[in-house]
């Protein structure tokens, strides 16, 4: 099945969630099987994409519920990636993302690997007093949704998030923008516009936020994602720059779920996984492995008085297939 855990090698939990969301999709696993191997054995040891294939190797060629991820552990703790700490899922994604990205020689793999990963937006930025305007473009590994709205209050679902995401935001007071065309700082209204979606997309709810006194604290409460998730029937046509064969491939499936349980400052990580060759969905728990139904996913949902329980960190969809 490909269902294999990875033991917790200290704190781990973060990373072992990270790699199997990684690992169990046949895309990247397909681009990763291309990569060229390192000449010496200094550099395969150093190198991280040939460390996880070696890893996805390991976990496939034997009849182990689960295996260890030392040498790549020792390798990513070798480019700063620390060990033994509680880590961040979303800050640890991007780092795993860049090491990959840099260490892939062939152009070709870099280029399919941000095809498959990597999203673009364009900013607007309009002078409320003139013509003016102000465009640029921009690309990340996830989008980055808000929990609560301006006035912290709690969204109530993921289209929320996303509706709230992509509204327009007047920029006054304080805020306001120097416009070249007026020479003066002037009210701008600022909207983010979807250009483009990857194959897999990969959404950060923004679940740890910033108290007062400036501690982290977490926001737990009850926020349900869909299976299926089209892009076209949550977003506005203002909300989009994108042509129309473009926009016909906003439709998504979930496949993956990173969940975070406990406080801010001392929790454990897991992923919920749907297989792509069987279609059924597993709980990757460190070394334990089991297969779960759809009711046990939405139990990361969310709920705000129980602090300790699950709550969905990271959701990872991909395209549905045209056909």
């Amino acid at each position: 099945t490909g269902a294999v855990g990875l033991y917790n090698l200290g704190q781990s939990c973060c990373l072992n969630s990270l790699l199997q969301v990684f690992l169990m999709n046949i895309r990247f696993t397909g681009i990763l099987r291309r990569i060229t191997v390192p000449p010496c054995a200094v550099q395969r040891r150093m190198n991280v994409p040939y460390q996880m294939l070696l890893l996805l190797e390991k976990m496939q060629c034997g009849k182990r519920k689960a295996v260890r991820p030392t040498e790549l552990a020792c390798c990513l703790s070798a480019h700063r990636v620390e060990l033994f700490v509680q880590h961040d899922a979303s800050q640890l994604l991007l780092h795993l993302w860049n090491l990959i990205k840099k260490q892939m020689k062939n152009v070709m793999l870099v280029g399919e690997l941000s095809d498959l990963y990597t999203i673009c937006m364009e900013e607007h930025l309009a002078c409320q007093n003139c013509s003016f305007e102000i465009k640029s473009r921009s690309r990340m590994l996830t989008l980055p949704l808000p929990v609560l709205d301006s006035n912290s209050q709690r969204l109530k679902s993921l289209e929320d998030c996303l509706r709230y995401f992509f509204r327009p935001e007047e920029l006054t007071g304080q805020n306001m923008c120097f416009c070249q065309q007026c020479g003066r700082k002037t009210p701008f209204l600022q909207s983010m516009k979807l250009v483009h979606l990857p194959q897999t997309l990969t959404i950060h709810l923004k679940r740890f936020c910033f108290g007062k006194s400036s501690n982290t604290y977490k926001l737990s409460h009850y926020l349900p994602f869909p299976r299926d998730l089209d892009f076209n029937r949550v977003l506005t046509e203002n909300q989009c720059q994108a042509d129309d064969n473009e926009k016909a491939a906003w439709q998504y499936g979930l496949f993956a779920v990173v969940a975070h349980s406990g406080s801010a400052n001392s929790g454990h990580y897991c992923a919920y996984i749907r297989s792509l060759t069987e279609c059924k969905w597993y709980c990757f728990n460190d070394s334990e492995v089991c297969q779960v139904s759809w009711d046990d996913v939405k139990c990361t949902y969310g709920h705000s008085n129980l602090h300790w329980g699950e709550t969905a960190y990271l959701l990872i969809y991909m395209k549905k297939d045209p056909q």
